[in-house]
């Protein structure tokens, strides 16, 4: 359990959670770490802890550099159990600690963890003098939570930025040129695509915020730390907080018996003709925190479900109150689908991405079996569509 320096002074002393492979319905895959930072000044000072069942690999890591009763500052960016799971117990160690944190994460740690610690409540703006070296704060409210903010070190050029610009990625290597930037990339698109999405003004806002800031590093709160690829990571999250989309298309769909599959190949076909790049996601095979994945930078977002009792498919129904619940937008719609006789799926299908504002096309509902006659018109008229 060895910390991790990041210049002279700071260290990684979180924690990694390599078995994770469910993060409250996302789906990860290569499991993530908990980022705690320690910095060895006039005041011993750690940012952030650790889930709760890692706090014993923090507090290792930090009795390595520093005896944790020592700790003077306790930074609390974010209250969320993955972040501050290890204060009750560090707490307890480091008693003359005082804590450092938001308004609204002062209210959010006493209403979780009902203890009256000595909060110091921060301002954006505000700073904090640990000797040689000085904090700021700045406030992200919304992104992702009411608490949020970040901290940064201007001494040393270090952004400690809390969700943003993290990933759900457990590995030993601690910075981002240590591992090919393609995985750590797509595991970043990944947590933006399933944590940040629904919050994008407030992530633009904090991009603003921390715009006119001198950066040499970024600490986030999970996974690598951002060293060499700082450029590709900010520009990547003002597209995705912009919304900006490719000429791409996402078919998303389930199956009883093969037919919803088949219109969806014609679907397919539809936008191969036109050029426009497609993305096929059968919902048995793909988990949905996968499928907004791929949605994130997709201008097309095709949903197709064959009628289950008068209702769509579990599985679709799932990815649509998801989807819901992440609020894409700019997209182009269409709803799809196969049916018996009474054919409902499709109009409920539709009706749940007219509530996401997209543009919708001209849904396709096919009754029974589809011919192939039946399934070059679908290709063709989708064509005159696009």
């Amino acid at each position: 359990m060895q910390p991790v320096k990041l210049k002279a002074g700071i260290y990684w002393v979180g924690g990694i959670d390599w078995d994770i492979r469910n993060f409250h319905g996302y789906l990860t895959q290569r499991g993530s770490t908990y980022n705690a930072y320690l910095i060895i000044d006039e005041k011993v000072t750690l940012i952030d802890t650790v889930k709760h069942y890692l706090y014993d690999e923090m507090i290792e890591r930090i009795s390595k550099i520093v005896d944790p009763a020592k700790i003077d500052y306790i930074v609390s960016n974010h209250v969320e159990m993955d972040h501050s799971g290890g204060l009750p117990k560090l707490m307890a160690v480091a008693k003359n600690a005082t804590l450092f944190t938001s308004p609204k994460g002062a209210s959010g740690l006493k209403a979780h963890y009902h203890q009256d610690w000595n909060f110091k409540v921060v301002k954006s703006g505000d700073s904090l003098n640990i000797g040689k070296r000085n904090l700021a704060f700045v406030h992200t409210p919304m992104a992702h939570w009411p608490d949020s903010m970040v901290t940064y070190l201007p001494e040393d050029k270090i952004l400690f930025s809390n969700d943003a610009l993290g990933q759900h990625l457990a590995t030993s290597e601690r910075f981002d040129d240590q591992v090919p930037l393609g995985i750590t990339m797509l595991e970043a698109k990944k947590y933006y695509a399933n944590i940040l999405m629904l919050f994008d003004r407030p992530v633009a806002g904090a991009l603003k915020a921390i715009g006119g800031l001198e950066i040499e590093m970024i600490a986030p709160s999970h996974g690598l730390i951002w060293r060499t690829h700082i450029s590709e990571i900010v520009q990547a999250y003002q597209k995705w907080s912009a919304n900006e989309t490719i000429e791409k298309a996402v078919i998303v769909y389930d199956s009883m018996w093969g037919s919803t599959a088949k219109i969806a190949a014609a679907i397919q076909a539809a936008f191969e003709n036109k050029g426009i790049s497609v993305k096929m996601m059968c919902l048995t095979a793909n988990h949905i925190s996968d499928v907004m994945t791929e949605v994130i930078d997709a201008k097309y977002l095709c949903i197709g479900s064959p009628t289950l009792n008068n209702n769509m498919m579990p599985t679709v129904a799932s990815f649509l109150t998801y989807l819901k619940g992440l609020a894409p937008k700019n997209r182009t719609g269409l709803a799809f689908g196969s049916y018996g006789w009474s054919g409902q799926s499709i109009g409920l299908v539709e009706t749940m991405l007219k509530d996401t504002k997209m543009v919708i096309l001209e849904k396709i509902k096919v009754q029974y079996v589809p011919d192939q006659a039946g399934l070059q018109k679908i290709t063709v008229d989708l064509e005159k569509q696009l």
